[in-house]
């Protein structure tokens, strides 16, 4: 075998010589660690951007088009966004709004024909009121992407550009679509699809940590439903929970609300009161000097990469500094993403509480199961026992029943 070494004119590096062979290990490196800095720096100013509200919006939803770097009405477009609100507002579904654009010959952003689908993506659009909720997705650390469902947070700007559809009527087409999936027993439960009961991937064993599956009991030739764990369906002696009639989690559900009907005044007021009452300003001003500190990381590696680069300093030197600056930009970060799940916990769940109390106070009480309700304000069901369940909900209590 023939070794080839290569020759780097402009560093004065040699791979055959040892010494050369060091330092284009320790430059490689360098290059890696630079990389990962401009992109966590250029991550960090589109959160900023973000924040203050003047993140472009690449591609703009149909109805817009970008007009030096802004998003303005395209009037063609927008008038088929009118006619989708109207059509809905008059009581027609997103199938039959699809079918009259398919006949109208309209076609999509992209040129395709209209669908149920895309039809129900503009209806729950926010955009078309003028604001914008940003980050709704994002990108992880293999570039794959996901919906945002709590894992970094996210920002909503009134006013953002000019509205297609008042807010009212934007309002007025959501509540339209609840009330509709109510009428089918319709809860959305995954992205990916439509389930058609409410306690579906909702329901956690306590015993092994899997979730419940619904299946269909006979019992006297009659058929009833029941949830069961996944992992004693597959082994019983891994788990020993047996299945749960459906309608005693429907009975319990029932009953927890109408506690809190009744007890709102003890329980949910003063909870609500206690989430107010947390001082946020001292996390608040600690991420102000978080930002700071890392501008500053940021600007002291910039002159550290300068020096280098004039031959001012030895790559070992540079190494070692630019390595304890990595590693005090991310402490710094991660304290700074602590404090904003922190803060956007706290408020998050103040908002929950509010939405809760809000529904509890305008309801007299549930006399049957409420499949919207249940969506809209427990996250989970922990099954602890046969007898007893525990409802986790949005706002972060856990309230217990016995079934």
């Amino acid at each position: 075998m023939i070794k080839v070494f290569v020759y780097f004119e402009k560093e004065n590096i040699n791979t055959g010589d040892m010494e050369s062979e060091l330092l284009l290990t320790i430059f490689s490196s360098l290059a890696e660690s630079e990389s990962v800095s401009i992109a966590e720096n250029e991550s960090w100013a589109i959160q900023k951007r973000f924040q203050n509200g003047t993140f472009k919006i690449g591609y703009p939803p149909y109805g817009y088009k970008n007009v030096s770097g802004k998003m303005v009405i395209d009037e063609a477009e927008a008038e088929i966004v009118r006619f989708i609100f109207a059509e809905c507002l008059s009581g027609k579904g997103s199938y039959k709004i699809a079918k009259a654009l398919r006949e109208k010959k309209a076609l999509t952003k992209r040129g395709g024909k209209w669908s149920s689908t895309v039809v129900k993506e503009i209806l729950k659009n926010e955009k078309y009121t003028g604001d914008v909720l940003f980050q709704k997705t994002f990108t992880d650390s293999q570039f794959n992407r996901h919906t945002n469902r709590g894992e970094k947070p996210q920002y909503y700007v009134k006013g953002h550009h000019d509205a297609i559809i008042s807010t009212e009527d934007f309002e007025a087409a959501q509540a339209i679509i609840v009330q509709r999936a109510k009428e089918k027993n319709i809860v959305a439960d995954d992205e990916k699809y439509l389930s058609r009961y409410p306690f579906s991937g909702k329901i956690i064993c306590a015993e092994c940590g899997a979730t419940w599956k619904r299946r269909t009991h006979t019992a006297c030739k009659a058929k009833y439903y029941a949830y069961t764990c996944n992992t004693h369906l597959k082994d019983k002696n891994k788990c020993g929970q047996l299945f749960i009639n459906e309608t005693d989690f429907e009975v319990a559900f029932v009953n927890m609300v109408n506690k809190l009907i009744f007890s709102k005044k003890v329980l949910l007021q003063p909870f609500l009161n206690s989430l107010k009452s947390i001082d946020q300003a001292n996390a608040l001003t600690r991420i102000n000097e978080l930002e700071t500190a890392l501008e500053q990381n940021f600007d002291r590696r910039q002159v550290l990469t300068n020096l280098l680069s004039k031959q001012y300093i030895e790559p070992a030197l540079y190494a070692k500094q630019n390595s304890e600056l990595l590693a005090e930009a991310e402490e710094l970060r991660n304290e700074k993403e602590a404090l904003y799940r922190s803060v956007n916990g706290e408020l998050e769940n103040s908002k929950a509480v509010s939405r809760l109390l809000k529904y509890v106070n305008n309801s007299a009480g549930l006399a049957e199961f409420d499949a919207v309700a249940f969506e809209a304000h427990v996250d989970h069901i922990t099954v602890y026992t046969r007898s007893e369940i525990g409802f986790a909900l949005k706002c972060g209590l856990t309230l217990k029943e016995r079934l």
